[in-house]
């Protein structure tokens, strides 16, 4: 039987430690277990998922990579055409390997615009606050570490210039079709008319290519979705098991929903600390993450429906991965 506890009293975790406590119970007595995919970015789960991005299987990275490498300069000369002065906000900036190549084209055109990298891994926005301005001279930098909506209001606080969004790395897909319209129109809310949105879209395409990218031969991903069970054994003192646990990603075309689970294998109890035990049964299924592939024309529904134009569209040279860009309407 699952026991639903009542929160410790003040003072016996941190206030983090709590958001993460009552979340992972939240998700752990759902009717469909679940953990939110949110709490993989530890130190060591960045580390990893910079690890799954050089994977030659997930061709995502090297899709976008592409696109701004060899078309900033395109992308820079859209945005001041559409937008004129602004400054540049970057939602889960990550390493910024990629949208390094649009902040020094923006600096190389002379743009005046300061860069405001919101990331919910505080270890990440040291990370750029150091290494970015060594790299880019000239660069204005402002890391802002925290919730995305909460961290949008803290950068309209900060600058009144128009915006240009960032939201890249297909990150779009980390929600069902209608959870990504609800975001969508959430960030259309934090924005002004004219304010600009670039955000990167990972296109339907044959399914094996989308399955080995969630599924690589190195076990990478794998790792990285058990590394979220370590951290909660870590920080909330809980007894995860990872061998009684199979990785099982799934793809379904028709959809372009690709689902990764954890599979129970065999019936077991997991305990959180003291108060909570967790029931699993044999092939029960924990549902960690989604990665919804798009149609063109599905991009362009979900601009419209949360309140923005597109204006303009750049792929990588096969064509499986755009970068879409949108105009507050």
């Amino acid at each position: 039987m699952t026991v639903i506890p009542t929160m410790l009293a003040p003072g016996k975790r941190k206030p983090a430690t709590d958001v993460f406590y009552h979340d992972v119970i939240q998700g752990l007595t759902a009717p469909q277990k679940y953990l939110d995919p949110k709490y993989f970015y530890d130190a060591t789960g960045d580390a990893l998922f910079q690890q799954i991005m050089q994977c030659h299987e997930y061709y995502l990275t090297g899709c976008e990579m592409e696109i701004l490498r060899q078309q900033s300069a395109q992308i820079a000369q859209a945005l001041q055409y559409y937008a004129g002065t602004f400054d540049l906000v970057e939602l889960g900036a990550g390493d910024a390997t990629k949208s390094v190549h649009l902040l020094q084209q923006l600096i190389n055109n002379g743009i005046d615009y300061t860069y405001l990298p919101i990331d919910i891994s505080a270890n990440v926005i040291s990370q750029l606050e150091k290494s970015l301005p060594a790299m880019i001279p000239g660069l204005r930098l402002h890391g802002l570490n925290g919730e995305y909506f909460h961290m949008l209001q803290q950068a309209n606080l900060h600058t009144s210039r128009k915006k240009v969004l960032l939201f890249m790395g297909a990150n779009i897909g980390n929600y069902s079709l209608h959870a990504a319209r609800t975001f969508c129109q959430q960030l259309r809310g934090y924005l002004q008319p004219g304010d600009l949105l670039l955000t990167g879209f990972d296109l339907k395409k044959h399914p094996k290519i989308i399955l080995n990218a969630y599924n690589d031969a190195a076990g990478i991903t794998r790792a990285f979705n058990f590394n979220l069970l370590h951290r909660i054994n870590r920080e909330l003192q809980a007894d995860f098991d990872t061998s009684k646990f199979e990785h099982y990603p799934t793809y379904d075309p028709a959809t372009g929903a690709c689902k990764s689970y954890l599979i129970s294998l065999e019936d077991q109890v997991v305990h959180i600390g003291e108060e909570v035990s967790i029931p699993f049964a044999e092939n029960e299924s924990l549902y960690m993450e989604i990665s919804q592939k798009y149609s063109l024309e599905e991009t362009d529904q979900l601009a419209a429906q949360a309140g923005f134009k597109p204006v303009a569209r750049f792929f990588d040279h096969r064509h499986w991965y755009t970068d879409c860009l949108w105009k507050c309407v």
